[in-house]
């Protein structure tokens, strides 16, 4: 059976996806990850995490997929013991260095994409060095991926949702080069997401030549308000393999991945549960699956550049834009009480709520959940509009905690 790994970036990302069904959960700790500028987990957060994901019956994998210099390696060398002790279940490397230290310490090795792994002999390779698992090159067809997991001596693993970087594996320069802030190392401010203005001077005297049957050399999207041309020429869209289930499964990868640990918990939430769902239909009655369209439909309500199927059928050609999501989340309050008993949850608002509307409630025991208002009361007495300021009483679906935090849904077209 294939295993769904999902991103957690904090506590309340980490309840969310368990919630939502995820076999296992990766997270980064503070230095050593590609996610420098998220919200990481620190070194004595990990007893925690584990014994949350036990609870699901859920593994953890701890990356640390950068560069290592030789006091970076040192210095995790150092914390290794820690790690184990907290029943991490492996760690992701981008160094084939550490392997043998990790298992010697009872983890599993995963070797991360940024290794770029594009053949089967490089996982013989790494089953010597005493690899368990290795993240596939996010450059590799289908049919590519098939033929090497079906000679691979070690598990396979394969991006299937989230954002793709303009970059093979993601080994990138710009952010260096712009900012001094190397993506290599985790620290990656990302510039391609950025709008660019292109200039294209033709010289007759340039050494540089087009030597290639392509005659248009031009990558203009639009024109802006100064009659300049910009283009968002560097920024792929994200990847959505929602609608290709049986044809991964058939692939005989060992691992499905969604990438996402800096994105917010509610991403998290319905990504996983979204995936869930399709592998389970298909697991469960193989020969009368149907693809449902709602699960799109559920993925493009969270945050999202534009959906493509990566280089699973044919190398990608699409430019992102901005967040596609349908909505925008909007601070709205807090929970301060839940009654059990009744499922009702006090909510303390600082905007205006009004039957039909729809909240999401976010937790580090929660998790990440979604609520459609339909009955509001103020001192036991049902209401229609509730005002800023005012503390509600809403009857909920799901458990929520105090303190949990409370965002409204807007609708981009009503902003």
């Amino acid at each position: 059976m294939v295993e769904l790994l999902a991103p957690s970036g904090n506590f309340i990302s980490l309840r969310a996806v368990l919630e939502n069904g995820a076999d296992s959960t990766y997270i980064g700790l503070n230095d050593f990850n590609m996610r420098a500028n998220a919200n990481n987990f620190s070194i004595f957060d990990l007893k925690k995490v584990t014994s949350i994901a036990r609870e699901y019956s859920s593994k953890v994998y701890l990356c640390s997929n950068v560069i290592m210099k030789e006091e970076d390696v040192k210095t995790f060398l150092k914390l290794l013991p820690e790690i184990a002790s907290s029943d991490i279940n492996g760690i992701i490397l981008a160094d084939i260095g550490l392997i043998e230290d990790v298992v010697s310490h009872g983890m599993e090795a995963h070797i991360s994409v940024q290794e770029n792994v594009s053949n089967s002999l490089t996982l013989k390779s790494l089953k010597k060095l005493g690899a368990k698992r290795a993240i596939l090159s996010r450059e590799l067809s289908l049919n590519e991926i098939k033929e090497i997991a079906s000679k691979s001596p070690i598990e396979t693993e394969i991006f299937i949702h989230g954002a793709m970087c303009m970059a093979i594996s993601g080994r990138c320069f710009l952010s260096y080069g712009l900012y001094n802030r190397s993506a290599n190392c985790g620290d990656c401010l990302q510039p391609c997401r950025k709008m660019w203005t292109l200039k294209f001077e033709e010289n007759s005297e340039d050494l540089v030549k087009n030597t290639s049957n392509i005659t248009n050399e031009e990558f203009i999207i639009s024109e802006s308000f100064d009659d300049s041309y910009r283009t968002n020429f560097f920024s792929p869209q994200d990847m959505a393999m929602i609608e290709h289930i049986p044809e991964l499964i058939d692939s005989k990868v060992d691992a499905f991945k969604i990438e996402g640990r800096s994105r917010a918990p509610d991403y998290s939430a319905t990504a996983t549960k979204m995936y869930r769902k399709a592998i389970d239909s298909y697991l469960k009655n193989p020969e009368n699956y149907s693809y449902n369209p709602k699960w799109m439909d559920e993925l493009s309500s969270v945050f999202n550049r534009g959906f493509d199927t990566g280089f699973y059928f044919f190398k990608p050609y699409k430019t992102s834009e901005n967040n596609q999501s349908k909505f925008v989340k909007k601070d709205i309050g807090k929970v301060v009480n839940y009654y059990s008993k009744i499922n009702v949850a006090e909510i303390k608002i600082w905007d205006d709520l009004v039957i039909g509307d729809e909240i999401m409630i976010q937790g580090e025991t929660t998790g990440s959940i979604n609520q459609k208002i339909n009955s509001i009361e103020i001192d036991k007495k049902q209401v229609e509009k509730a005002s800023k300021g005012q503390n509600i009483a809403i009857l909920m679906d799901n458990k929520v905690r105090e303190n949990d935090f409370v965002y409204k849904l807007i609708k981009r077209n009503e902003i």
